[in-house]
């Protein structure tokens, strides 16, 4: 197990976005973290990279063995980048627009693996090229702005697996793409980690992503999961109404919101995700939920299961 995260708890000036994550990920395999905008999932990524400087973080996050949270800084200054990589949602506003993309992948390689500027510089174009970048050397010497929103996406995975990490973390990698480019950023995304083995997570608020790369699923709403599962059984038959409600936003799902076949037209979620200030007691998806009844209202549902685990005080309503 590279990742195992255990109760991670996430909080801004006392008030607590993340409560009581849980997961792990594998060498070789994909999860999938899925949910709307606002239910945790950039947030809990963050916080295992060791990038939040005003939050208070609390739980474990053990990366091969090794305790991250209440590390030194210096130490997660040395992993990221090395053994942990990130893509971040937007290319564009995390390249530098001053220096070629060539300088910024050797920059990154060059603080961890202290070679000479030569040997950095063919490390960037090696990696342009295994991304599928054409004519790298000469793009290499290119600034961001002379790239596609694709081309970027690709630049950003030759930066990140430059120093052949162990741990990938994609932050909705494909969101501003069209599905052309979207498809062959995911099959690149799948392609390097079967050559590598890497442990990937794949954040997205899109079900139809996670169906195409993951292995395994954790569904966020709320800070909390809500259910988790291997990827195939979820898509199958979900059981936490909050995934159903996702998975009917799919066309072509042929499900709706309440889990009947008619296949006839999509239904979204009645009403807003909470925000963090402001979740309601209980579960935090029962004012959204059809079949909330008075102890969903009230008492937090435990998180139970084994290979898949559902956190619903009604799980045999949802089936």
């Amino acid at each position: 197990m590279i990742l195992q995260v255990s109760d991670l708890s996430v909080s801004f000036g006392g008030v607590q976005v993340v409560d009581g994550l849980s997961f792990s990920v594998e060498r070789g395999r994909t999860l999938g973290i899925v949910g709307e905008s606002g239910s945790g999932k950039s947030v809990s990524s963050l916080a295992v990279m060791g990038l939040h400087r005003t939050a208070s973080v609390s739980g474990s996050v053990l990366f091969d063995g090794e305790e991250l949270v209440g590390a030194p800084a210096e130490r997660l200054r040395r992993l990221r980048g090395n053994r942990m990589a990130m893509i971040f949602q937007d290319p564009l506003s995390s390249l530098h627009p001053f220096y070629t993309v060539g300088e910024q992948i050797a920059e990154a390689y060059r603080l961890h693996r202290r070679t000479s500027r030569r040997e950095a510089r063919a490390r960037a174009v090696e990696m342009l090229a295994e991304v599928g970048i054409p004519s790298p050397r000469e793009r290499a010497g290119e600034h961001p702005h002379r790239f596609s929103g694709g081309m970027r996406q690709r630049v950003m995975i030759a930066m990140a697996l430059a120093c052949e990490p162990d741990l990938l973390i994609a932050d909705e990698p494909t969101t501003a793409l069209d599905v052309t480019v979207q498809a062959q950023i995911l099959e690149l995304i799948k392609r390097i980690q079967a050559e590598r083995g890497l442990a990937v997570i794949m954040i997205t608020h899109d079900l139809g992503v996670v169906a195409r790369v993951a292995d395994d699923v954790l569904v966020m709403y709320g800070g909390r999961s809500v259910e988790e599962s291997p990827v195939r059984p979820l898509f199958k038959l979900p059981r936490h109404p909050y995934t159903r409600g996702l998975l009917a936003s799919i066309p072509g799902s042929g499900r709706d919101a309440e889990g009947d076949g008619d296949g006839g037209r999509l239904r979204a979620i009645p009403g807003q995700p909470p925000s963090p200030p402001a979740f309601p007691p209980g579960c935090r998806f029962h004012p959204r939920c059809p079949l909330a009844t008075d102890v969903c209202t009230s008492e937090r549902p435990l998180l139970l299961g084994e290979e898949r685990r559902v956190a619903c005080h009604l799980e045999g309503a949802t089936r």
